[in-house]
């Protein structure tokens, strides 16, 4: 049997952004795949119904169940979990909206006095945001008061009219914006297709523009020597003398297979991780691997999210760009409201398609059959304008995920359940960011404005579930990704967070990702 330097579970976000960076080391590595390489040639909007066909692709795993999901009861939370199981993870269907984490972020406790410390600070991350940005091929601008030690960038994505209407009304209130960061090729550039603004990029890019890690980190580290092992359901981590020395999963067919490595990393989400250490449970770890702390799958943030959405008289190209890309609002990161800990950003967003549009004005009644048909529709259609408010979440230990041995996988592996709550500050958080918004809509012109919070289908940012740290009793892994517990297991993926700022996380992810491989790299060698 073939014994890799390196086994990696999960290809997303930071699986991919690790097995690069190894297997450019010149290491044996593998990665191992719960879904399948997904054809972007299939991609709904290849499809002139592609609105119908998109709900295969819907990110709220409770909702699209495939044969590559395994069960999420998320009923006692507000919040639906998303993600999605293929090469390249949930980049899949992200926006590609691609900020970093703030200095200020990783030294919470010591700047805003909540919550704690991250054991590493903005500054060791640095040089891996860079590497990051260029790898994933980030569009933006220079010169943002927020951001200024970010350069190199690929020309930003257009505003359109839309998003300079937006920019007025942000300038009249004297509020901070700026365009949106992105992963998403702004012009044709490594062997990559520039946007062709089709739009809806939740859904897929065929066009190759929007920097999932499939078409990224994966397809060049398999130039590398990767091995990459897809539709591979790990279920358990194989342990000997209280050392990780491999993994179990079930293949498509439902056989059970082995494989060894003399180091284990797991990237398989903030929810798939501690659903496999939770169910590797043996004598010496009867409550999951990792769990001496009991903060196993504790200290879930989500980034509750509201939404805002201003009707206009004139008809504006909000259909024309990337939805999730176009401008963002840092004016309320750290808000001086004494009500409220913490802040929020703003997040334009383009408008909705056709049938959505539609489906929206019939549920809220304002779409009559018959002559006025039509215009119901068009007294809407192309004549709104989004906001959303991605509010700061603070790490609890009753939010969480435990697993769920009555609803199983195929497998017969248990599910997990979401146990999640909004706090008080979160609310109030909300409720602020909620106003401001509609607020700005007003000053650019709506004639009337619609708001709610939180949005259910929203739980895309899911982190903090095996929480870093340098103390044993208060964390699951040390300040290289190791597990506390035992040797040869490591964690990179969003898992690790100690805090979740309110931007965006897959940047972030993606940078402590590669900055924990090179860490648990060197630990490696000084180890052997």
């Amino acid at each position: 049997m073939t014994r890799f330097d390196f086994l990696i579970v999960g290809s997303g976000a930071a699986g991919a952004a690790a097995a690069w960076r190894l297997t450019a080391k010149g290491y044996k590595v593998a990665c191992i795949e719960r879904g399948d390489w997904v054809d972007p040639s299939e991609y709904p909007t290849t499809s002139v119904d592609w609105e119908i066909k998109k709900k295969t692709l819907t990110p709220v795993i409770s909702e699209r169940q495939n044969i590559y999901d395994y069960p999420v009861n998320d009923k006692e939370s507000p919040i639906a979990l998303c993600n999605f199981n293929a090469v390249g993870g949930s980049t899949i269907l992200y926006s590609g909206h691609f900020p970093r984490f703030q200095p200020r972020d990783f030294q919470i406790n010591t700047m805003d006095g909540i919550s704690e410390d991250w054991p590493i600070k903005y500054q060791s991350l640095k040089k891996y945001f860079e590497i990051n940005e260029y790898q994933m091929s980030v569009s933006g601008l220079t010169g943002d008061p927020y951001y200024p030690d970010i350069h190199d960038l690929l020309p930003p994505i257009p505003l359109g009219k839309v998003g300079v209407t937006l920019a007025k009304a942000f300038n009249s209130k004297g509020w901070h914006w700026w365009p949106s960061y992105a992963a998403i090729s702004t012009r044709n550039t490594r062997a990559r297709s520039a946007c062709i603004n089709l739009g809806p990029c939740n859904t897929g890019c065929p066009q190759g523009a929007k920097s999932s890690t499939d078409i990224t980190y994966v397809q060049r580290a398999i130039s590398q020597g990767l091995v990459l092992i897809t539709k591979a359901a790990v279920f358990e981590i194989i342990v000997e003398h209280n050392r990780a020395v491999g993994v179990r999963y079930h293949d498509e067919h439902a056989n059970i297979h082995e494989i060894s490595a003399r180091h284990v990393i797991l990237a398989a989400s903030a929810i798939g991780t501690p659903r496999i250490l939770l169910n590797s449970r043996e004598n010496e770890y009867p409550h999951g691997l990792g769990n001496s702390s009991g903060l196993l799958g504790c200290n879930l943030m989500l980034h509750p999210l509201g939404y805002v959405e201003g009707l206009f008289k004139q008809e504006y190209d909000v259909d024309i760009g990337p939805q999730g890309c176009m401008l963002f609002s840092l004016e309320n990161y750290r808000s001086e409201n004494s009500d409220f800990k913490l802040g929020y950003m703003m997040q334009a967003l383009r408008g909705s398609a056709p049938v959505d549009t539609a489906l929206t004005l019939l549920r809220r009644r304002q779409l009559r059959f018959g002559t006025q048909l039509y215009n119901d529709f068009y007294s809407y259609f192309r004549k709104q304008l989004s906001m959303t408010i991605v509010c700061e979440d603070l790490p609890e230990k009753h939010n969480c995920i435990t697993l769920n041995h009555e609803e199983k996988d195929r497998f017969g592996i248990p599910g997990i359940t979401l146990r999640y709550r909004l706090n008080k500050n979160t609310k109030l958080s909300l409720s602020h960011g909620l106003k401001a918004a509609k607020s700005l809509m007003k000053e650019a012109g709506a004639i009337t404005s619609f708001a709610y919070g939180p949005v259910r289908n929203a739980g895309w940012h899911v982190m903090g579930t095996a929480k870093m740290g340098k103390n044993p009793k208060n964390s699951v892994v040390n300040p290289i990704g190791k597990l506390h517990d035992l040797d040869g297991l490591y964690i990179v993926d969003s898992s690790v967070f100690v805090t979740g700022s309110c931007v965006n996380p897959a940047n972030t992810i993606q940078s402590v990702a590669l900055y924990l491989t090179d860490r648990i790299e060197r630990h490696a060698r000084y180890e052997t």
